[in-house]
């Protein structure tokens, strides 16, 4: 089924479904730099400080051979308080803000670029990927995705030396726990 018709049965039915995501302190705050952007493609429909990330998501799903273009997917994502406690980003498919990626601005102002972009691709893998929670947890009690809720008691473990592995199993959920072991 595709993405539109997908999104077209839940407004008929008049279903809202807003994912919520919880706060990860270890991440928060590293003291590692932020990476240099060359030239970042702009995305009107989002506030520019999500560009960086946007592009990088884009790029990152080219790598895996799939093309996205956040421009045309219609996705709006802005940065204000989220009045829910543990929440740090959500993905909105409701009628009355459909695509809508909402990055909570004190998680925002507080935390490392790489925590950020983990933030900011779970949400986009809600909204542009159509992805779900994934629950699992490794045997050394590392998360085995970065689309897991927050609602499981695994340590995330989305680092440098790590961070490949996630995003092949977050543009391919085949890949779910697979990569652990090898």
């Amino acid at each position: 089924m595709s993405k539109h018709r997908l999104f077209g049965l839940c407004s008929l039915f008049g279903l809202a479904l807003l994912v919520a995501c919880s706060k990860e302190e270890a991440m928060i705050g590293s003291l590692e730099p932020e990476p240099e952007v060359e030239e970042t493609r702009s995305y009107p429909q989002s506030e520019a400080s999500l560009w960086p990330y946007f592009q990088r998501f884009e790029e990152e799903a080219a790598k895996r051979g799939l093309i996205i273009d956040l421009n045309t997917s219609g996705i709006e994502g802005v940065i204000e308080e989220i009045h829910e406690d543990n929440v740090l980003g959500q993905c909105s498919y409701s009628p009355r803000f459909p695509d809508q990626l909402t990055i909570d601005k004190s998680f925002w102002d507080r935390a490392s670029d790489r925590y950020r972009e983990f933030v900011v691709f779970h949400e986009l893998g809600h909204c542009e990927l159509v992805r779900g929670h994934f629950e699992g947890s490794f045997s050394d009690g590392t998360c085995m995705s970065l689309m897991r809720s927050g609602l499981e008691d695994c340590r995330d473990n989305y680092r440098e030396s790590t961070r490949d592995l996630y995003l092949d199993e977050l543009f391919d959920p085949n890949k779910q726990g697979d990569w652990f072991d090898q």
